[in-house]
């Protein structure tokens, strides 16, 4: 009976001090399934991650859940994608969180944004007449495989600083992100080369950061301005365009309505091809690496499509 108890008390022990271990490991929100991804990849089991907007919801504009106010409580860092992106839904809830370490400018809050290549970068007085333009510069600067790694390095020297005892797993897990980015990227460019220069039209400003790293011409938008819903009359002038430049391919978000692009398609034989924005954005697009993939693939083979016309 003895040895029972101390049998007991020995697994007891084991359970708690393994719970200790599980309760100690780091907790990180992301804003974005996309920061999400990059911090599995630096991080891997070592930290529990989760996200608040889907990959499939347009980041401008998330429902500010009550349930998001409690994750943020419990988190230890909170990653965002700056650049005035989660303007709209997220500071509330962090002011609501009662959270010390996650307040912006706190050891626990990190922008992604600030080692990133940032695009679109205003100049002059900027008013609401010209629509929802970021201050800051584009936001949407994930979809640039260098601003991956750009984006890891910051998240591994965060983690490192909060969690110096895994330090070592940090630096070596981004190590190999660097290195399957830079076959990746290779392997996406070659893809790509052959249509370099290619002009086409977008839906919303979203991106200009994947159109610098593969060379494509984004000669014009579904939208009239950032943010503002489409109009005959911007739909008519886009059309005339894509007529003279003999464009063939318009680039829309899972979430806007494709009702006028598919009509813009119809009166200049062009293509619609929806692509994933984010991870998440389509259930193939798993991870950060699936996310160009899933884009390219989709991409090259609407492309293809229209020159076998």
């Amino acid at each position: 009976m003895k040895r029972l108890i101390i049998g007991a008390i020995a697994f007891t022990a084991i359970l708690l001090a393994d719970a200790a271990q599980a309760r100690a490991a780091l907790r990180v929100v992301a804003t974005t399934q996309d920061l999400e991804a990059i911090v599995k990849e630096v991080a891997g089991d070592k930290v529990e991650t989760e996200s608040l907007a889907k990959g499939y919801q347009d980041p401008h504009f998330v429902e500010a859940k009550p349930s998001f106010i409690l994750r943020l409580n419990k988190a230890d860092l909170l990653v965002v994608v700056g650049r005035e992106l989660e303007i709209g839904w997220l500071p509330p809830l962090i002011t609501q969180s009662r959270n010390q370490k996650i307040q912006p400018g706190a050891q626990g809050y990190l922008d992604a944004s600030l080692t990133a290549k940032i695009l679109d970068l205003p100049t002059g007085q900027i008013t609401r007449a010209m629509g929802d333009v970021h201050p800051q510069g584009n936001p949407h600067y994930w979809l640039d495989a260098d601003n991956g790694r750009r984006i890891a390095k910051a998240i591994q020297a965060k983690l490192s600083e909060l969690d110096g005892g895994n330090a070592a797993v940090y630096a070596q897990r981004e190590a190999d992100f660097e290195r399957r980015i830079a076959d990746a990227e290779q392997r996406w460019k070659t893809t790509m080369a052959p249509y370099k220069g290619l002009k086409v039209v977008t839906y919303h400003r979203s991106w200009p950061n994947f159109a610098d790293e593969f060379g494509l011409d984004v000669m014009g938008y579904v939208e009239p301005k950032p943010g503002i819903p489409p109009s005959p009359s911007h739909s008519l002038e886009l059309i005339q365009e894509m007529k003279k430049d003999n464009v063939k391919i318009i680039i829309v978000e899972p979430y806007f309505d494709p009702k006028t692009p598919n009509s813009i398609a119809a009166q200049t034989g062009a293509q619609v091809v929806t692509l994933a924005p984010s991870v998440g954005g389509e259930k193939e697009v798993t991870d950060y690496f699936k996310l160009f993939d899933y884009d390219i693939g989709k991409l090259v083979a609407a492309i293809k499509a229209t020159e076998a016309r």
